[in-house]
């Protein structure tokens, strides 16, 4: 399969590139990034662009956007206009009406959406879906998900934290892999109960704090945090309670509990995994190993959507539509102070 990349001097956007060469079933057709200099750098010879329609003119299979999220749009549409298969960065884009015209599109072109939502590929969490598949914690009854870091310094450019560009605060940065991963691990989500604060960094329509229950149609519950403000540092986590056990996953660091009974109350078998190997590479080397391990597992997922197999676990276009609208549903209910159900959406100025 031949992929472009639109956003390739970036830093996702060189490790999209990366993982390109990497695999085998994949060849880079060609690169695109305003900075083309730098994009050449990392194009291992492919040809590199500054004009859209000169980039869409070379022949390809598909293309991976990862530029902000303000611009991706009208980009996600070209491609889809050019009849290719897309890999977006997530969220799809700043506003609920954007992204759905972006899931509109793919579906016109006949062609596949994959959202880039790797942290499913993570080890841990990757472990923590495989515990719920197998039953080992008996039936799901609850989850706790919490997503974080500390504020406005991890961001280099102002598209990364205001509103009109990025979408939102927490929620739509830090929170985004969050809000996918409950669904990824509970279900569809159809109803929200939310509160939204910026107390503290004063961001207009960027949140500091999400908090939020996140409801099933069959009345699976979870909760659900995304913060700017968790001074202790970043930290991704999910926790998994079921009728027989819990699971945790988080990163970072990288690390598993799974707690495990024969019946509610029962003697609790515990086992830990603390993934010395990722934790000893990361600290020779950088967070950036782990990522782009998950960003290889979740191309190889794409190039199989594409080919039309199951049982992947890449997000498609319907998943990440789904975490723009729990994006949008958490900042509406706590504007009214009631819940907010999927189906609310349609009306909503969005």
């Amino acid at each position: 399969m031949r992929i472009g990349v639109i956003g390739a001097a970036g830093k996702i956007g060189q490790m999209r590139v990366a993982t390109i060469l990497a695999e085998p079933r994949t060849e880079l057709a060609a690169v695109m990034d305003m900075a083309m200099e730098k994009a050449k750098e990392f194009a291992n010879g492919a040809p590199a662009f500054t004009d859209l329609d000169a980039f869409l003119a070379v022949p390809m299979d598909a293309v991976v956007i990862s530029t902000p999220a303000f611009v991706r749009e009208p980009l996600c549409l070209a491609a889809f206009k050019a009849g290719l298969h897309v890999l977006s960065e997530k969220p799809l884009a700043p506003t609920l009406a954007a992204s759905r015209r972006i899931l509109d599109a793919a579906k016109a072109a006949g062609r596949h959406l994959g959202a880039g939502f790797n942290m499913r590929y993570y080890p841990a969490f990757s472990y923590v879906k495989d515990v719920i598949e197998s039953g080992q914690i008996g039936q799901i009854d609850h989850l706790r998900i919490y997503g974080a870091h500390d504020g406005l310094h991890h961001f280099a450019h102002d598209w990364e934290y205001r509103a009109e560009k990025s979408g939102g605060g927490a929620m739509w940065d830090v929170g985004i892999h969050m809000t996918d991963m409950a669904r990824h691990l509970m279900g569809e989500i159809t109803e929200v109960y939310g509160v939204a604060t910026n107390r503290v960094w004063n961001v207009p329509g960027s949140e500091d704090n999400a908090m939020a229950i996140f409801r099933s149609p069959s009345g699976l519950a979870a909760t659900y945090h995304a913060t700017w403000t968790d001074w202790k540092g970043y930290m991704s986590a999910v926790e998994v309670y079921g009728s027989r056990g819990m699971v945790r996953g988080q990163y970072a660091p990288m690390e598993n509990l799974l707690i495990t009974m024969d019946k509610p109350g029962g003697a609790k078998r515990r086992v830990r995994k603390t993934y010395f190997d990722i934790k000893v590479r990361e600290k020779l080397k950088s967070w950036k190993t782990t990522a782009l391990k998950s960003f290889q597992d979740e191309l190889s997922d794409f190039v199989g959507l594409v080919e039309g197999r199951e049982g992947l676990r890449i997000a498609d276009g319907h998943a990440a539509l789904r975490a723009v609208e729990i994006a949008t549903m958490v900042p509406e209910s706590s504007r009214t102070g009631l819940p907010v159900k999927l189906e609310d959406l349609g009306p909503m100025k969005v």
